[in-house]
């Protein structure tokens, strides 16, 4: 079952399009990620709390879980009252769905089935999101810079997975290409990617090498780069 409000999903969805890489307009769609000089403005607990919710364990360990069975239950202030409404929708069928089974097959039977698919699923659907937009040569600007084109093609990743991964993953590992252009649909991408060289000049980035944005906490607007904890220590130092 998908534990994901559509309406929600959809109105997150567009606005992460208008906004992926824009520093202006952080919030919505996206993981957290502060600037250097805004981490430096934090007190000692604030900068506590922001290295927890960046640490791997937490991030791709425990929020996935939360996010999808909880936090996707709550209205947000953006919301209409038709979002409002479909959004409590999807919880009562939900609720509705669960109690059924649960009492086909019993609630032990149904949380052993459930649970571990749910937690799988929402792993790795927050840690391809995560990779498609927080790796080494990504990039970001303030809005006065912010250009749709550059930052779909330089702001977004190109996840090379191997066929029966990217089957999986509908192919959004062309991420690069999803977000120049959304309404192309997932088993066109790769047709996509072959068949245009502006696509292929993107450097791709391997399960592997993607390892590396495991890092990566803190954009430095003045290297223009994102980086880690150790860098910054380092140039504190």
């Amino acid at each position: 079952m998908a534990f994901t409000p559509y309406h929600k999903w959809h109105h997150d969805h567009k606005e992460h399009h208008a906004t992926v890489g824009n520093l202006d307009k952080r919030g919505t769609g996206d993981v957290k990620t502060l600037t250097v000089e805004e981490f430096l403005r934090l007190s000692k607990w604030q900068r506590f709390m922001y290295h927890f919710y960046r640490h791997p364990i937490f991030l791709f360990g425990i929020a996935p879980f939360l996010v999808f069975v909880f936090q996707n239950r709550l209205p947000k202030a953006y919301m209409n009252r038709k979002e409002h409404l479909y959004l409590h929708l999807t919880n009562l069928a939900l609720i509705i769905v669960i109690a059924l089974c649960m009492w086909v097959i019993g609630w032990r039977a149904y949380l052993l089935i459930q649970l571990p698919i749910l937690y799988i699923a929402s792993v790795h659907g927050v840690w391809l999101f995560y990779v498609q937009h927080q790796y080494e040569n990504v990039i970001w600007t303030r809005s006065n810079e912010w250009n749709y084109k550059n930052i779909a093609l330089q702001g977004s990743s190109f996840l090379k997975l191997p066929l029966v991964l990217q089957w999986f993953t509908g192919n959004i590992g062309f991420h690069h290409i999803h977000h120049l252009s959304p309404r192309i649909p997932n088993y066109k991408l790769p047709a996509c990617y072959k068949e245009n060289t502006i696509f292929q000049d993107i450097q791709p980035i391997t399960f592997f090498t993607s390892l590396r944005s495991l890092k990566l906490r803190l954009w430095d607007e003045k290297r223009r780069k994102i980086i880690g904890f150790n860098a910054l220590h380092l140039n504190a130092n």
